[in-house]
């Protein structure tokens, strides 16, 4: 199921670029990140956090320079980092180089906020001379004055113009390990932006809504952007921008990328909306599962499903299901009924059938590897 949808989108064919040891772009997976909130230079909080990213599957992560107390911390969190650092580097040019020298595999500039050529020229000439993968970043905020002028406000014509532009200055200095991020809050903008960005080169592309908001309004807008353009085969890594607490960003993103067949990581879970045909507790059930379930990294689908309309066609077709029923349900493997289990016991039994084809998944992964 998951290949039959993963080939309805054709990936647009990117150059391969390295982030350290990560590769990014080509053929290699859509990479996850995401972004400290915490102030750098506090090395525990940094890396206590980072710790949390990465155990929700964060694959790079970036953290906030501006200043020389959080360039020096720099040291330290690379080297008990299991995953890429990039520094985020704005209106302090001297600190893209301090994070450079500390040895960061990555640093992201916007050059616009930065605005001498020269400088921008020497990081860029120093970010090859070590071999930093580089993140370009354009947005509304940091617009060239003469865009502006042109276009009389930041709309998707300007910043994938600017993109552009500056993709072609950094490859007139001989450097190309580097992507491009094109970000706004709107998100029509933000798709066009990036497709006339991906139209005329092969350079990898970072993807997201930048200021998306909190809550339901972040995660749907997020959601329906980033959805678009991964439909459309533009996106080589993303960061879903929220104002929660960075994990949640991970974790949304994977929703994302696992709904288009693009990743695989944790349950999927499949439960039907409440109607007024259920007979059991459908949300309490869903809610246990998903609790008990939430540390479990493997692809494995389970369907819950509240009443016989959709029940055991659905439960059929997942990994393990429960087709509920009234004062129970009947509990799926592998598309075969195994047996009717009562309302009272059917999540316990749903768990420990999850655990018994989780060991069989590593079993098998054992042998294949």
């Amino acid at each position: 199921m998951e290949e039959a949808r993963s080939s309805l989108i054709k990936r647009r064919k990117t150059r391969e670029i390295y982030l350290g040891d990560l590769k990014i772009g080509g053929d290699n997976p859509i990479v996850v990140q995401s972004m400290t909130s915490t102030k750098t230079y506090d090395l525990q909080s940094t890396l206590s956090q980072i710790d949390r990213l990465i155990q929700v599957g964060c694959e790079a992560i970036r953290v906030a320079v501006p200043a020389k107390e959080d360039a020096d911390a720099l040291t330290d969190i690379i080297k008990y980092s299991k995953v890429p650092i990039i520094a985020d580097i704005h209106f302090v040019p001297s600190m893209a180089f301090l994070s450079i020298e500390k040895g960061v595999q990555g640093i992201r500039i916007n050059p616009g906020n930065i605005n001498k050529k020269e400088i921008v020229r020497d990081i860029i000439l120093e970010a090859k001379k070590q071999n930093v993968c580089v993140r370009l970043g354009v947005n509304s905020g940091s617009l060239e004055k003469q865009l502006l002028e042109k276009y009389g406000y930041p709309n998707a014509q300007a910043l994938a113009e600017s993109a552009l532009n500056w993709s072609e200055y950094f490859e007139s200095l001989g450097f190309y390990n580097f992507k491009v991020s094109i970000k706004g809050s709107d998100v029509l903008e933000n798709i066009y932006a990036n497709k006339i960005f991906a139209s005329k080169t092969d350079i990898p592309l970072h993807i997201g809504i930048t200021e998306a908001g909190m809550s339901t309004q972040g995660i749907v807008k997020s959601s329906v952007g980033l959805g678009i353009l991964f439909y459309e085969g533009i996106g080589d890594t993303i960061r879903v921008s929220l104002t929660d607490e960075p994990e949640k960003e991970v974790e949304v993103a994977y929703e994302i990328l696992k709904s288009l067949g693009l990743r695989k990581k944790g349950i999927d879970i499949v439960s039907c909306p409440t109607c007024g045909r259920i007979e059991v507790d459908l949300p309490k059930v869903v809610s246990q599962v998903q609790h008990a379930l939430k540390d479990l990294d493997v692809p494995i689908k389970v369907a819950i499903m509240g009443c016989a309309v959709n029940a055991i066609g659905e439960a059929s077709h997942a990994d393990v299901g429960l087709a509920c029923t009234k004062n129970g349900a009947l509990l799926f493997k592998n598309g075969k009924i195994l047996r009717k289990v009562g309302e009272e016991n059917m999540v316990s039994e749903l768990l420990e059938t999850i655990n018994e084809l989780f060991e069989e998944v590593k079993y098998d992964r054992k042998l294949a590897g």
